[in-house]
């Protein structure tokens, strides 16, 4: 079955006939239809020969040839829609694809979590303080952050104005990499003014002096600069979560088949709203971006192999990416056998590990955090399993900051709870500050190396319980 005929009867809309989660509830059903309808009037963010490089890449790295780098805020503000902030946040991406390349000796996708990551998930419908219940707050792009009732109703226009604000964010980001911004001839760009002298920053600038190094040694010899060198490729992603959003940004493209969302590169579903039969599942089956789909507890087998048999029924290269989020706790039990079911198959995707959102836990004090040790022990663990199984972890996905954050304990800052209060601005989820970035940079890079898989074919199934690390 070819994927134009299984999607032949798939509208955008066609998801208005499902079951959705987390959608917000407008109290003007006819200011929403307006907002909408300027917004499917507005020229895309992105463009299809960009969505289907940034699908080639991916397949190339569910071979094993590069390695996908996804990060970013766990949840963008209007507010946070600045040049240094915009700056910084691309800067660590950089600095850690650096290190990816420089010491696992692989090419990196380098896929920002910004530009439109806007909207968030929520556990409870509503949230009572001295006892007021008002509607949760969903994000920038639906409601806002104040506890009042104006705040809290979700606000068509706010649509509009996530949308300028991605155009913003992207349109600053392309300026830089084509000014030169990410020009290897001079990674000094990518310099955190606050950086201090640590083991860690003295680590990167070792890195920097070696392909500094290389670089002169490669044109000295050719007599000519290397072009290659003075850009990279950059894609953006987020949470395909509002769906009237999504929708509005989906479109046709003259000579070629069928939908695209045209809001982002790579947008995926959401651990809440991956339910196969519901409305998320039946709007991302249809377009023909690469997407995603955050898999944790509790998720059976089977419904995991109608998650890809739906999403993905032709099997296309690059198309489909499964990111784990199961814990350091769990991902031993749970994550072997969904592996196994998919290779039973002959199903390939790209497996990539969200070491972040199963190892939240909440102080005393109720701020959320994560320990730095624990990222990393489930990214070790998710690693070990999938080269036992004979493939590659073909990704990471961080929530991080280009900022001096302190949301996150542990690591060789040596942040504890005590810290947390002097630097934590996430409006929503912890995030990796850009020390402890740079350091899980370098752990990654050290796993990737011992790891390294042979080339994976897409053709035929691996074999499963291959040590690679032998």
């Amino acid at each position: 079955m070819s994927w134009q005929a299984d999607c032949l009867e798939w509208q955008p809309d066609s998801w208005q006939r499902k079951p959705a989660r987390q959608q917000p509830v407008y109290p003007d059903p006819g200011a929403l239809q307006n907002v909408l309808r300027q917004l499917h009037q507005l020229p895309p963010l992105v463009s299809s020969y960009e969505i289907e490089c940034l699908k080639a890449q991916l397949a190339e790295a569910a071979r094993g040839e590069r390695f996908l780098l996804q990060g970013g805020d766990c949840s963008e503000t209007f507010a946070d829609c600045q040049s240094p902030v915009i700056a910084a946040k691309l800067k660590i991406l950089l600095q850690m694809s650096l290190l990816i390349v420089h010491d696992a000796r692989c090419r990196v996708i380098r896929v920002g979590r910004f530009a439109g990551q806007y909207a968030k998930p929520r556990s409870a419908e509503t949230e009572t303080r001295g006892g007021n219940t008002l509607p949760v707050y969903r994000g920038d792009l639906v409601n806002r952050p104040g506890f009042d009732p104006r705040d809290r109703t979700p606000d068509p226009e706010l649509l509009l104005r996530g949308y300028e604000r991605a155009a913003l964010t992207l349109n600053f980001i392309r300026a830089l990499i084509d000014g030169g911004f990410a020009d290897l001839h001079h990674p000094e760009n990518w310099t955190l003014s606050f950086a201090r002298a640590t083991p860690v920053a003295e680590a990167y600038q070792q890195r920097v002096h070696a392909v500094a190094e290389a670089i002169q040694f490669i044109e000295t010899l050719t007599g000519a600069s290397i072009p290659e060198l003075q850009r990279v490729d950059f894609f953006t992603s987020h949470e395909g979560l509002h769906l009237l959003y999504e929708q509005a940004l989906t479109r046709q493209v003259p000579r070629r088949t069928g939908w695209y969302n045209l809001g982002t590169h790579f947008p995926w579903i959401g651990n809440r709203t991956r339910d196969p039969d519901g409305a998320h599942v039946e709007y991302f089956r249809g377009i023909r971006n690469p997407i995603a789909v955050k898999i944790g507890p509790p998720i059976t087998e089977d419904e995991l192999l109608t998650l890809c048999h739906r999403l993905d029924p032709c099997q296309e290269p690059g198309r489909l990416t499964l990111i784990t989020r199961f814990g350091v706790d769990q991902v031993a039990r749970a994550l072997p056998p969904l592996i196994d079911a998919l290779q039973k198959r002959g199903r390939r995707v790209l497996w990539v590990c969200d070491p972040m959102h199963g190892n939240t836990e909440t102080t005393a004090s109720g701020l959320k955090t994560r320990r730095f040790e624990r990222i990393l022990k489930e990214l070790e663990l998710t690693c070990q399993i999938l080269a036992e199984a004979g493939l590659p972890l073909a990704g990471v996905h961080f929530e991080l900051s280009g900022e001096d954050v302190t949301e996150c304990i542990g690591g060789a800052c040596g942040l504890t709870e005590a810290d947390l209060a002097r630097a934590y601005r996430s409006p929503v989820d912890p995030r990796l500050n850009y020390e402890q970035s740079l350091e899980m940079a370098l752990h990654l890079a050290c796993l990737l190396r011992c790891h390294k898989p042979a080339r994976v074919s897409m053709t035929s199934p691996a074999k499963p319980q291959t040590n690679l690390a032998a």
